[in-house]
């Protein structure tokens, strides 16, 4: 009898092992499809990624040249005479427009003279009380702004000019 109740032992070691495998391939699967993740989305990771991040630099770069001011000078001073209590007085000024980009700084210069009509309009309108006070002044710029607006809107169908600047004064 002791012979047939002889216990037969399997080896359990080969569970143990095979568990073992099975936890270090999962693990390293998590690592390493972490770290590919990490490099695919960093910036050194697709050539393609990178090929879009220099476009949209590139359109940063058209948009904040569009956005940019650039000033035009008008080539002639206005010269002009208003009418004081005593006496004519006569009035220089020196124009620039202020705008934004260099599509409408070519439109600015390519209907000049439309501009320098639409502002002499404004500027022989003053008196002269209104050009010695500064508030007169700021008015008339003002008034002399959106008559520039108004007049390259109805040719252009764009909002060109931002700002129009006195850059000489004299009134004598």
């Amino acid at each position: 009898m002791a012979e047939e109740q002889q216990l037969e032992l399997k080896p359990q070691g080969g569970k143990k092992k095979l568990l073992i495998i099975i936890a270090a391939v999962v693990l390293l699967l998590l690592i390493g499809g972490g770290a590919g993740a990490w490099f695919m989305l960093s910036k050194g990771g697709d050539k393609g990624s990178g090929a879009e991040h220099a476009k949209t630099e590139e359109e940063k770069a058209a948009e904040a040249a569009a956005k940019m001011a650039m000033y035009v000078v008008l080539p002639r001073p206005f010269v002009f005479n208003v009418e004081a209590k005593p006496r004519y007085r006569l009035v220089q000024i020196k124009v620039a427009l202020m705008v934004r980009g260099p599509k409408n700084e070519a439109l600015a210069r390519l209907h000049t003279p439309l501009v320098e009509g639409a502002l002499l309009k404004v500027l022989t309108m003053a008196s002269a009380q209104q050009l010695s006070n500064v508030e007169g002044r700021a008015k008339l710029k003002s008034d002399a702004l959106a008559a520039v607006k108004q007049t390259l809107r109805s040719v252009t169908e764009e909002n060109v000019v931002d700002k129009v600047l006195f850059t000489d004064f004299v009134m004598q």
